[in-house]
C-alpha cells in the first residue's frame, strides 16, 4: 500500500508502471492563440441605464467581464479535416457616467464581439450515443453532426481600454450591423436586471477591448496509457473548528510581499535559473 501512495503522491514519477490501461478522454487536434483589439463596440443597456446615458457628459470604462462564448464548427468544404470555429463573445460593461459635478453613476450594458477561425479537426464518420438518458433530449441538429469535433475557448475577462460616449445623430453611429436582440440567449439577458432596449435613444457609448483567447479543436478518442495504480488521497479534510478568531488569525503568516515588493532589479534572473522566491518567474 505505501508504494501505491508513495507513487501517486509524488505524480506517479517513481517506480514502474504496473499495467496498460485504455481511457476515454479529449484529445485536442488543434488550437491556436489570440489578441483581439475591437473597436468601438456599441454598448447595449437597459431602459434606465439608456436614460442616464442619455443624460451623461461623458463615461468611464470601470470593468469588462466575459458572459458567454457561443461556438459553431462547421467543416471547411474541399478540405477535409479542416473546420470552421465561429465565435460570439457577450461582454458585459460597467461604466461611470458623468451626468453632472457630482458622484458617476454606475451603468452595465452588453456589448459583442463576432470571430471565425479555422482547424484541424481531423475526420471521423463514427456517432456516438451514451447511455446516460435524458428526458425528451433527443435532438435532430445533434444526431446529424455528432461526428463533429468539439470546439473549447479559453479565455480571461477583457481588458477595457476606452469609452467613448456619442450623440445618435453622429456619422459615427450611424454605420455598422444593430444587434438582434432575438439572437441573444435567454442566460445572457438573465444578467442584466431588465431588459435591453434598441431604439429611441439619444446617446450610445462606444468601447475598445483588449481580447486574449485560446481557442481548442478537440475529439474523443481512446488512448492507451500506463498506469501505475489508484490515486488513492492523503491529505485529511480539514474541517471548521471553535478556535476564536485570534487564534485563527496567529495561524497567518504575515505578508512581507504586500509591504515590500520585489524591485525589478530583484526580478531579473538568468531564464536558465531557478526563479526566485517573490518573483513572476
Amino acid at each position: 500500500m505505501n508504494e501505491r501512495v508513495r507513487g501517486c503522491a509524488f505524480g506517479g514519477n517513481q517506480g514502474t508502471p504496473t499495467d496498460a490501461v485504455c481511457i476515454h478522454t479529449d484529445k485536442i487536434y488543434d488550437s491556436c492563440k489570440d489578441k483581439d483589439c475591437i473597436e468601438d463596440a456599441r454598448v447595449y443597456f437597459t431602459a434606465s441605464a439608456q436614460d442616464i446615458i442619455d443624460r451623461a457628459v461623458n463615461v468611464k470604462c470601470r470593468k469588462s467581464e466575459i458572459i458567454w462564448v457561443f461556438t459553431d464548427v462547421e467543416p471547411v468544404p474541399f478540405n477535409r479535416g479542416y473546420f470552421t470555429v465561429d465565435l460570439k463573445f457577450f461582454f458585459k460593461i460597467t461604466l461611470d457616467a458623468f451626468t453632472g459635478v457630482g458622484k458617476p453613476c454606475k451603468v452595465e450594458g452588453l456589448a459583442t464581439f463576432d470571430k471565425k477561425v479555422i482547424l484541424f479537426g481531423s475526420e471521423g464518420s463514427a456517432k456516438v450515443f451514451e447511455s446516460r438518458y435524458h428526458y425528451d433530449s433527443f435532438d435532430e441538429q445533434l444526431w446529424q453532426k455528432t461526428n463533429m469535433p468539439k470546439a473549447v475557448v479559453e479565455v480571461v475577462d477583457p481588458l477595457c481600454l476606452s469609452a467613448k460616449v456619442v450623440e445618435q445623430c453622429d456619422d459615427h453611429c450611424c454605420h455598422g450591423e444593430e444587434l438582434d436582440f432575438s439572437r441573444i440567449p435567454q442566460c445572457v439577458c438573465n444578467v442584466f436586471e431588465d431588459s435591453l432596449v434598441m431604439g429611441g435613444e439619444r446617446k450610445r457609448v462606444f468601447v475598445s477591448i483588449g481580447l486574449f483567447s485560446i481557442v481548442k479543436i478537440e475529439r474523443s478518442v481512446q488512448l492507451l496509457i500506463p498506469s501505475y495504480d489508484f490515486c488513492i488521497p492523503q491529505k485529511e479534510c480539514v474541517t471548521s473548528c471553535d478556535d476564536s478568531p485570534c487564534e485563527l488569525f496567529e495561524k497567518i503568516e504575515f505578508p512581507f510581499d504586500e509591504f515590500f515588493p520585489p524591485a525589478r532589479e530583484d526580478c531579473h534572473m538568468d531564464p536558465m535559473s531557478e526563479p526566485h522566491h517573490g518573483c513572476c518567474g
